[in-house]
């Protein structure tokens, strides 16, 4: 996964607003406040909360 780390200061979670932290095993941004994971496909993050894999 090959994010730009300037993407990464400005995007946050839409479903709470927190900021999203890098999984790279999973290639996933899982937010840090509700721990909603979004998948990354093609090096682009998708921020749809219907797109989210919820916290287990």
């Amino acid at each position: 996964m090959n994010l730009d780390s300037h993407l990464l200061d400005v995007i946050v979670c839409p479903a709470c607003r927190q900021s999203l932290a890098v999984d790279e095993a999973a290639e996933e941004l899982v937010c840090v406040g509700c721990g909603l994971a979004y998948p990354v496909r093609d090096d682009i993050p998708v921020l749809l909360v219907d797109e989210a894999r919820k916290p287990q």
